[in-house]
């Protein structure tokens, strides 16, 4: 090859080697790439750098931001120093390599960071970094909102904090359960918030916080507080009723967290109860019978509910019930009348035989027509009361129990008045008179009067009279009344016969002289005994007088010998006994006997009895 040849082919060599650099330095970009991770973590205080490499152009402007902030701008390369925000001077350096290093990092410089390369004749070109500050977790507590979970409130939050330290991590349990976002629970990044709960939330709760450097669990105890719930009522003994004087207890109970606190209250005042809120009543009368009210308060949540409770004290009637009959509404009806006074509640009467529709308490009336057959008849009023069961009976029957007759001064006018027991049916009563007709007033003025053999009717009084007055009578005749009761269109029996007139003793006569006469018997047995006794006294005293004796008979039983001394025979035989009559005449008066007093009989004694 010729030099000419060799200094061309150099020539041609020259021009595509320049324009391979010509080519070659219009493709040329500048570049930027991280050396490591985008996500970098670090804790509190450490020094940590953002390490970029660059490349490209020479020279080129380089821009840190933080978010979207420039924070270090510096033209790569440069004697001239970074410009830096004087509130990161302290912490942002920017190296040679444009790489960005923290010194003593904080909290606040958790954040994305962007790098921006800017040379003239190229693309501006980027790198970004997410940058996060860590403490290790420390101190942490949950909060609620509101104090205390309430059963069917909006909601319910648990809220935690830390003194120090962050978590990127958290995970709530309950019961050692996992809770997940759900309609009951809101999981949120610092908060669990429980929708309307309820007292299944009650339990403990787990909060597991966790960052790159530290792992911290902190447990819960919620209670959610609900109550009282429906009181439960009861009396111990169990029983439908308490009888006077009887001992029992009231207790009221009701579900709820805190256990809810029971009050009793009756007639409106508060009783003092026992430990648990058990009511105990000794002794209980009839008057503490009625409505207990149980108060059941939640003291936490002043909640409350009540609930009453009956308590029926009972108490038997003391008497008898008492029955009667009577004719009402002008005698086409009887009343029926039944009462048993006292007791409680009062006693349920019926009369069952005359019907079962109709009952009373304590004083019950039914009226029937006074035409059903009754008469004679036996009816049962049934007196039924929780404690005794009894009855009464009425036998409807036309009946007088007792009949007077009073006159009046002069014997013209006479009252007759007369008692019905209290079982009698009675529509009226029938007057009768037995003796001489009623007098009566010719038209000259005369008054005449005739005799009538048997009783005939006078008057008729109603059901409801008990008296009667009769007039127009002769004082001097003599008369016989009686009461006939009439129930319908029966008769029942005629009332004893009251007589007037002079002829005869009168009704209050005859009983004086009943009377008069147990008493003159009575006083004339005592004036005999009186005698009996006198006569008696008079003979004892007689049998006890001592007379004298001959002084012949005084010497021989003085002269007796002693018993004690011994007998000694008579010599001289026997001598005749004195002749007592002679030495009577012979002795002194003093000396003489006295005839025996002779027993007179008093003189008889003449008794009268006065009526």
């Amino acid at each position: 090859m010729s030099s000419d040849q060799f200094g061309v082919h150099k020539w041609h060599i020259f021009k595509f080697i320049l324009l391979i650099f010509m080519i070659g330095g219009v493709n040329c970009d500048l570049t930027i790439s991280p050396l490591g991770p985008s996500l970098v973590n670090t804790t509190v205080g450490s020094n940590v750098t953002l390490v970029v490499t660059i490349s490209g152009a020479p020279d080129p402007v380089v821009t840190w931001k933080m978010g979207s902030l420039p924070v270090v701008t510096w033209t790569l390369g440069s004697s001239v120093a970074p410009d830096i925000a004087i509130i990161h001077r302290d912490v942002l350096k920017i190296e040679t390599d444009g790489s960005l290093t923290f010194r003593n990092v904080s909290y606040v410089y958790s954040n994305t960071y962007t790098v921006e390369i800017v040379k003239s004749g190229f693309k501006t070109v980027s790198a970004t970094f997410v940058l996060k500050v860590y403490d290790y977790i420390r101190n942490v507590s949950v909060n609620t909102e509101p104090a205390d979970a309430l059963e069917g409130a909006e909601k319910f939050t648990l809220q935690y904090s830390s003194l120090q330290g962050e978590a990127d991590q958290w995970r709530w349990y309950f019961n050692s359960v996992e809770i997940q976002n759900n309609s009951h629970y809101t999981v949120g990044q610092k908060s669990l918030v429980i929708h309307q709960p309820n007292r299944n939330d009650t339990g403990p709760y787990t909060l597991v916080l966790t960052n790159p450097f530290s792992t911290v669990t902190f447990h819960r105890k919620i209670t959610v507080l609900y109550g009282p719930d429906e009181p439960m009522l009861g009396a111990s003994p169990s029983q439908a009723f308490f009888v006077s004087g009887d001992t029992l207890s009231l207790s009221c109970q009701a579900e709820g967290v805190p256990q809810p606190s029971a009050s009793w209250m009756f007639g409106g005042q508060t009783l003092p109860v026992s430990q648990g809120g058990s009511l105990n009543l000794t002794n209980v009368q009839t008057s503490q019978g009625g409505i207990y009210t149980c108060v059941l308060v939640n003291v936490n949540t002043g909640a409350q509910r009540k609930r009453n409770l009956t308590v029926n004290v009972y108490e038997s009637p003391t008497a008898s019930p008492l029955c009667s009959v009577n004719a009402v509404n002008g005698n086409v009806d009887l009343q029926f009348h039944c009462r048993w006074p006292g007791g409680t509640p009062e006693a349920l009467l019926s009369f069952p035989a005359l019907t079962n529709a109709t009952s009373g308490a304590g004083d019950f009336n039914l009226t029937i027509p006074a035409s059903q057959d009754l008469n004679g008849k036996m009816v049962l009023c049934r007196a039924n009361h929780p404690l005794r069961q009894t009855w009464c009976n009425i036998t409807a029957s036309p009946t007088i129990s007792d009949s007077s007759l009073f006159p009046n001064r002069n014997g013209t006018i006479v009252t007759m008045t007369w008692e019905v027991p209290p079982t009698s049916v009675i529509t009226g009563f029938d007057i009768q008179m037995s003796g001489p007709d009623l007098l009566t007033v010719t038209k000259n003025g005369s008054r005449r009067k005739r005799a009538i053999e048997g009783f005939r009717s006078i008057q008729q009084r109603p059901g409801s009279s008990r008296s009667t007055d009769i007039s127009v009578l002769d004082p001097k005749s003599t008369y016989y009344f009686r009461v006939i009761p009439i129930a319908g269109r029966t008769q029942g029996e005629p009332s004893a016969v009251q007589r007037i007139g002079p002829g005869g003793l009168s009704r209050p006569q005859i009983i004086g002289l009943a009377v008069g006469i147990p008493c003159g018997l009575l006083f004339l047995l005592l004036l005999i005994g009186l005698i009996y006794l006198c006569v008696y006294c008079c003979r004892k005293k007689r049998q006890q007088n001592r007379y004298p004796v001959p002084r012949a008979v005084e010497k021989v039983v003085s002269t007796q010998p002693d018993v004690n001394t011994p007998n000694h025979l008579l010599t001289g035989g026997l001598k005749p006994l004195p002749d007592y009559n002679r030495m009577t005449s012979q002795a002194a008066p003093a000396e003489r006997s006295i005839p025996l007093p002779t027993f007179v009989a008093p003189p008889p004694v003449r008794t009268a009895t006065i009526v």
